[in-house]
């Protein structure tokens, strides 16, 4: 059994989920001040949350950190037929082992601790990461063994007084009523046609991150008005970085009629 919690058990329903059509920051990366116009921010767990927002709180739940995989049970991470831990190649980061109840007892311990530590902190919800590792893990984990385990999580999101979203995994987003996720966190939706199916899985409230100029200007001429959709650079930077890029579909709005404009300068105000 998963450890209990003294507090209050709040149901899904009782919790606050973050409010659709919200100017959004995605910072995982590295927290900084909030641009003006922001209602919701993603931050990692080992981060504050923002003062007077809406705050998504980043655990990575199915994979380990690069810097990280020796802080698990060498039986909790992924081996394949050989012993050889199974890797997603585009992280470097070690898939962890929920293909037993007993390991996604022994796993949530973990996730579950730092689940508590943004309750405490003053975060509003949860995104765990990696919800989709099954794909990567060469037939050794299945969707049933992810759905089992963000369930778990769910629960003790809900019971601690947090949201939790569904990260990406579209494939499974017809089975939100299973799982008992309340929104969702999707990257580059619009990039791969993806959106909408999120949207109506759930009730808009998704937050949208985009990678590219194309992807962004297609989520927010497709679904601008609703749902919460930032452009970020990969590595989801901090504003002293170099490769630091953060878009709003009112900025790509304002630049489409600049573009469409240019001899009459329309755009802000105009």
């Amino acid at each position: 059994m998963l450890a209990a919690c003294d507090s209050p058990r709040p149901s899904a329903a009782a919790v606050r989920l973050p409010p659709v059509h919200a100017g959004f920051d995605y910072q995982i990366g590295g927290a900084y001040p909030p641009p003006p116009g922001v209602v919701v921010v993603t931050r990692d767990h080992t981060a504050s949350p923002a003062a007077s927002l809406y705050n998504i709180c980043y655990v990575n739940a199915f994979q380990a950190q690069p810097d990280a995989q020796r802080e698990w049970p060498a039986d909790l991470l992924l081996r394949d037929a050989d012993g050889r831990v199974v890797m997603d190649p585009d992280w470097n980061e070690a898939l962890l082992d929920i293909s037993t109840a007993a390991k996604r007892e022994r796993v949530a311990v973990k996730v579950n601790n730092w689940i508590d530590e943004c309750s405490d902190k003053g975060f509003n919800a949860i995104e765990p990461d990696n919800y989709d590792s099954y794909t990567r893990s060469n037939n050794l984990l299945t969707a049933d063994d992810a759905k089992a385990f963000i369930t778990s999580l769910a629960g003790h999101a809900h019971a601690r007084g947090l949201a939790i979203g569904q990260k990406n995994t579209v494939e499974l987003a017809d089975s939100r009523s299973r799982t008992n996720l309340d929104f969702a966190v999707a990257e580059e939706c619009a990039e791969h046609d993806e959106c909408g199916r999120y949207a109506s899985a759930f009730d808009d409230h998704v937050v949208v991150i985009e990678y590219t100029d194309p992807g962004m200007r297609k989520a927010c001429s497709t679904f601008g008005s609703r749902l919460s959709i930032v452009r970020r650079d990969r590595d989801v930077s901090t504003p002293d970085d170099k490769n630091y890029v953060r878009k709003t579909c009112q900025s790509v709005l304002q630049k489409a009629v600049i573009r469409a404009f240019p001899l009459y300068g329309w755009g802000i105000g105009g």
